[in-house]
């Protein structure tokens, strides 16, 4: 199959890494000439400077220049190259790869992509070229693998697989922290779930029920649930349902027994229990207090 990242078999199948090319070197004074594999390609830079030159469908080139700590990710059948200045060096670690029928004991890029939604996103977000910035993160995990690729061979073992998994998931977390905020498909998510509980509240929901609506594992909505709204998912449904039901109190003449089911709870005792957490009194307390205080004002 193609070396590229973004094949939708990718995604559906199970796949695992075969290597092409991996070196640890260092270059001075170099303009290597344009060129282009069928493979996915890694520069990262160790330390000096460069340029990699990158030439798109309709032949426009686009230059970046790249720092320590920098590193270019270049999908297959991309051209571009690689300019060292004269009187400049520096030292890279590269890696090409492209993908062959599952293998060995990691997990497949397929099952790692169902699994951390991450990974998913950057697979499912095509491009000819990416440049991320790395707090060395990265850069350990890349090193272990061409060193053990060096070892081992290009056909490698469980070692490099399970550092080129940690190496995906890495590169898709970086790739989503250096997203614009209003461009992290996770503010999308959350705000996806938020209006699915406001629409769906009345009625027995399940964390995965939203996950599944949302389109995203529940280990991962749980995560960043909490991370953007500072609280669980759970507890922000429970706590919609205290609102709603406050406002059935107040605001209806709906028996207090039957307000739970109004609000998607099955059992009495445990609205009760919720209510007097979120409240600080029992149901009955709240619409007497509610009561009592209309009519001193009439």
């Amino acid at each position: 199959m193609s070396g590229s990242l973004f094949q939708q078999a990718l995604l559906d199948g199970d796949y695992s890494p075969h290597f092409l090319a991996y070196y640890y070197k260092q270059w001075s004074n170099y303009t290597m000439a344009y060129h282009q594999h069928n493979s996915t390609e890694i520069m990262y830079l160790i330390s000096g400077s460069c340029m990699v030159e990158v030439r798109d469908a309709s032949g426009g080139d686009t230059s970046f220049r790249l720092k320590r700590g920098e590193l270019i990710l270049l999908d297959a059948g991309v051209p571009h190259r690689l300019i060292v200045e004269e009187g400049s060096s520096c030292r890279m670690l590269n890696v090409e790869f492209g993908f062959t029928e599952y293998g060995g004991i990691a997990p497949s890029v397929g099952r790692l992509a169902r699994e951390e939604e991450t990974l998913a996103e950057l697979l499912r977000s095509p491009f000819d070229s990416l440049v991320l910035t790395d707090q060395e993160e990265v850069f350990h995990v890349l090193k272990a693998l061409v060193l053990e690729l060096d070892q081992q061979g290009k056909n490698g073992g469980s070692m490099v697989q399970l550092l080129f998994s940690e190496l995906l998931l890495r590169l898709s977390r970086l790739r989503r922290e250096s997203l614009p905020a209003s461009q992290q498909p996770s503010q999308l998510y959350v705000r996806r779930a938020v209006e699915f509980l406001h629409q769906n509240y009345d009625r027995s929901i399940q964390v995965k029920e939203v996950a599944l609506f949302v389109n995203v594992h529940p280990g991962y909505l749980h995560r960043i649930f909490r991370i953007h709204t500072g609280q669980t998912l759970t507890d922000y449904l429970n706590r919609l349902r205290m609102e709603k039901a406050r406002m059935l109190l107040g605001q209806s003449e709906i028996p207090v027994a039957e307000i739970a089911d109004y609000v998607g709870i099955s059992s009495r005792q445990y609205f009760h229990l919720l209510f007097k957490k979120y409240a600080g009194c029992t149901p009955v307390e709240y619409r007497n207090s509610i009561e009592r205080y209309s009519w001193s004002e009439e």
